[in-house]
């Protein structure tokens, strides 16, 4: 176990209570409209959204809005410490239970994305990212930006961010966050 191992644990059970306190349609389709104008300057990229489980903020309303302008896809989980692969996505197409409760494309071309909407639990103005602690969107950036440039956009609520996160040297920083007020950027 690893000496960021419990202050993460502390960190996911503090990040829960604080992303259900923030969680509000009204805060969310704030924070859909700000994403999807930070989306539209990647017109004709192949864009990775995500099926927000439980409380995540919800980009739907965003992904659906590019769905003219960009190829859009969904991770799907291959397995414990794999990284993730994505599907092809649009509006309508039909879903089946994923794991952990995420909906996945039931058919479609599996794509590589260039900009990637990261759900979280907590982020910190440092961009450091919290999430659920199996790893997955940190080997799966690791592995893209090893062969090219991809953007990380985490997605939440404001009242998400914390003070510092516990960080290990595997973790990926994101390179935007954006919430309901506004956009964080870094590097």
């Amino acid at each position: 176990m690893s000496r960021a191992a419990e202050p993460k644990a502390a960190a996911r059970r503090a990040a829960r209570a604080r992303r259900r306190a923030a969680h509000d349609p009204d805060r969310a389709a704030r924070a859909a409209a700000r994403l999807l104008e930070e989306l539209r300057p990647h017109a004709g990229a192949v864009i990775a959204g995500y099926m927000p489980i439980r409380t995540e903020a919800d980009p739907l309303s965003a992904m659906a809005a590019m769905a003219r302008e960009a190829t859009l896809c969904v991770p799907v989980i291959q397995g414990e410490g794999l990284p993730l692969i994505f599907r092809e996505w649009h509006p309508g197409c039909a879903m089946i239970d994923g794991p952990f409760g995420a909906l996945v494309p039931a058919e479609g071309a599996f794509v590589e994305p260039d900009v990637l909407i990261v759900p979280l639990l907590a982020f910190d103005r440092l961009g450091a990212r919290l999430g659920y602690g199996g790893g997955f969107y940190d080997r799966t950036l690791a592995a893209l930006r090893a062969r090219r440039p991809v953007l990380a956009i985490g997605f939440a609520y404001a009242g998400q961010e914390a003070g510092t996160l516990p960080t290990e040297p595997t973790d990926q920083p994101l390179d935007r966050i954006v919430t309901e007020e506004g956009v964080l950027r870094f590097g």
